[in-house]
């Protein structure tokens, strides 16, 4: 079997893996998010939503390739919402978060979920290449109390969006178009297709 390594901190990430029969190891990245950002924009002036996300994924993935001997697939991942044009990451603050959840009650957002993966096995491609996920997200038109109890629990303060589906959260996203798995934190089917562009089949990693 081919080892993977999840550069992501996310627990939904790891779950979702878990749940489609693969058994990542994780190493944290620890990457500046704004360095990343900044640095990309140098490059290409300013980014749209979704290269937001696929720019962070890619940071991720490529510095733990780079720091680590990692003999293994690498897999780096970002989620940001989209809400009218503005993008939003991690609320970090009830204040921020609940905000947040006044201006997206009984609207639609877009998740963006950018994938990065890296071949960094000695005997590997050396392969490198990543895409993002854009899932429509609609929100229930939350009352002020269930925001604030929503906001009490935690939950919102440390994801992409201030929102979760597979969680507290769940209650209080009507519908989604798109692909689920990417709104959780990884689009098990994208990745699939990322890996056959390495010349790896998904089973391949199946532990």
């Amino acid at each position: 079997m081919i080892r993977l390594i999840l550069a992501s901190a996310s627990p939904a990430r790891l779950a979702t893996l878990r749940s489609a029969g693969v058994r990542p190891d994780v190493i944290v990245s620890g990457v500046d998010e704004d360095a990343a950002l900044a640095e990309a924009r140098a490059r290409h002036g300013e980014l749209e939503p979704a290269d937001v996300a696929l720019t962070l994924a890619r940071a991720k993935c490529e510095t733990v390739a780079a720091e680590h001997e990692t003999e293994a697939i690498v897999l780096g991942c970002d989620s940001v919402l989209e809400l009218e044009g503005e993008i939003y990451g991690k609320p970090g603050s009830a204040e921020i978060a609940i905000e947040r959840w006044r201006a997206m009650r009984g609207r639609s957002g877009t998740l963006h979920t950018g994938h990065w993966v890296v071949d960094d096995r000695e005997e590997g491609t050396g392969g490198t290449l990543g895409a993002t996920a854009s899932t429509l997200v609609h929100f229930a038109d939350l009352s002020d109390d269930e925001i604030e109890a929503y906001v009490a629990t935690g939950e919102p303060l440390q994801v992409a969006g201030a929102f979760t589906v597979d969680g507290l959260g769940g209650p209080y996203v009507t519908s989604i178009e798109g692909d689920y798995h990417a709104v959780v934190g990884v689009s098990l089917p994208l990745l699939r297709e990322l890996l056959l562009e390495l010349g790896i089949a998904w089973h391949d990693l199946r532990h």
